[in-house]
């Protein structure tokens, strides 16, 4: 599922959620800013899946039709589908890595609290690890099923021993990135194949 799509199904089920919901409103929602909000909806609002309505002189509401209702459920069995596929790509990745994790008593932790964080996290649990911190560029405290979120530049407060990297990007920047942070490539695992790196498992990390 591309990310276009990703973003008209949040859209979609943003405006079912809520009918006085504004341009102002959604892109609070989906984090992006209004101007974008703005395009994204003009184009929704072209292909039939919504409405503008005039609230007041100076304001607009939106309104999902039965058309819209009828993508949104298109794009709803697409986004499952491809999330079951993502599963189970990312949990054959995972497999020896967290095998070998769960024999040593390896302390793992996890780069990313989004969707993906969400595959690593119920990889580890398969093979009744639990992460011994979780990652993310700014932190932000219990925002990740419970735990608290800790900024990486924290990394070397924490006694890990490998990071799965969460994330779907599979150009390898966020992977540089975590690099030039300052974190050996050596305990990094990546949540899926970055082209260019053969490396399957974090011999250093993993090893002890």
């Amino acid at each position: 599922m591309d990310i276009g799509a990703r973003r008209d199904l949040r859209l979609l089920e943003a405006v079912e959620e809520d009918s006085r919901v504004t341009q102002r409103g959604l892109a609070t929602k989906l984090g992006i800013a209004l101007g974008l909000t703005n395009l994204y909806l003009k184009r929704l609002v072209r292909k039939g899946y919504i409405k503008c309505v005039n609230v007041q002189s100076n304001r607009l509401s939106y309104l999902i039709t039965p058309r819209g209702i009828a993508e949104k459920a298109r794009l709803t069995y697409e986004f499952i589908d491809y999330s079951l596929h993502l599963y189970g790509e990312v949990r054959q990745h995972l497999r020896a890595m967290l095998h070998e994790c769960a024999a040593s008593r390896c302390r793992v932790a996890i780069y990313g609290r989004g969707e993906a964080a969400e595959i690593a996290y119920l990889s580890l649990k398969e093979f009744r690890l639990e992460p011994i911190a979780i990652f993310d560029d700014e932190g932000g405290g219990d925002d990740f099923l419970g735990m608290p979120v800790r900024p990486i530049a924290e990394h070397d407060q924490v006694p890990y021993d490998v990071i799965v990297v969460a994330t779907l990007d599979s150009s390898g920047h966020q992977w540089a990135n975590l690099i030039n942070d300052g974190i050996p490539a050596a305990k990094l695992f990546p949540l899926r194949q970055i082209p260019g790196n053969g490396r399957r498992l974090p011999p250093a990390a993993v090893r002890r």
